[in-house]
């Protein structure tokens, strides 16, 4: 089992590097299923849920160590005062190189979320962080937290994720797709560069729930997108 990457944690909170393909919180129909709030409970006993990141999505999240910090923190959510900073690896480019996303989600039964006049409000900040011939990273900032906002959004802006079956994406990405005259050795079949939804929490800014000074952190790409961000550099750069 991957040792847990804890990037800080006092009396009160605990901010995790989450790995992709692990699920925050206990699956409500498998609870054995492994999931990062069970292990962090074996660790420094019980843990309190403030919010959640989808089973693929890497990067920042953040738990309370007792009642009265979770209580500040679901406080800080609910006036949306923490800010959570995405990158997400997308087809295309939106039309503009900032700008925001202000639309009504609904859920169908299914569990996939469309815009809908009767839905509820999400509002996605965006910026085009880098460039490639067809792709680019796109930085997030998620002022709501509905589920599958920031994969929604991307599709609104028609730009889904690389990798993303649901809204629009892929369901995996190949070198070939980039890189011309690819060759695969004979009797290989050539194996997808990176198969999940390509999305990293990448910063979370907020006040501390108890002294109130200003916390700021951030977490570097997994080893998945450092190798999906060197081979678009490597074969699809803009001259």
């Amino acid at each position: 089992m991957r040792k847990l990457d804890i990037i800080y944690h006092d009396e009160d909170i605990v901010v995790i590097n989450k790995p992709s393909g692990l699920l925050s919180i206990p699956d409500r129909y498998d609870p054995l299923k492994p999931n990062l709030q069970e292990r962090l409970n074996k660790k420094f006993g019980k843990i309190w849920t403030v919010h959640r990141l989808d089973k693929d999505t890497s990067g920042l999240i953040l738990f309370a160590k007792n009642e009265d910090a979770h209580r500040a923190l679901s406080l800080d959510f609910e006036h949306r005062s923490i800010e959570k900073i995405y990158h997400a690896f997308v087809h295309g480019r939106p039309p503009l190189e900032e700008g925001i996303v202000d639309v009504a989600l609904i859920k169908r039964q299914d569990g996939k979320m469309l815009v809908a006049q009767k839905g509820m409000r999400s509002i996605t900040y965006f910026r085009l962080k880098k460039s490639f011939q067809h792709h680019s990273i796109l930085e997030l900032k998620l002022e709501t937290g509905r589920t599958h906002q920031a994969r929604v959004h991307c599709e609104y802006l028609s730009c889904p994720m690389i990798v993303d079956e649901l809204y629009g994406g892929d369901e995996g990405f190949y070198v070939s797709s980039i890189k011309r005259n690819y060759n695969i050795a004979k009797g290989k079949e050539e194996r997808p560069l990176i198969s999940r939804t390509p999305l990293h929490a990448y910063q979370i800014n907020l006040k501390h729930p108890t002294t109130k000074k200003p916390l700021q952190f951030s977490a570097e790409y997994p080893k998945d997108l450092r190798a999906l961000e060197n081979q678009l550099s490597k074969w699809s750069s803009i001259n």
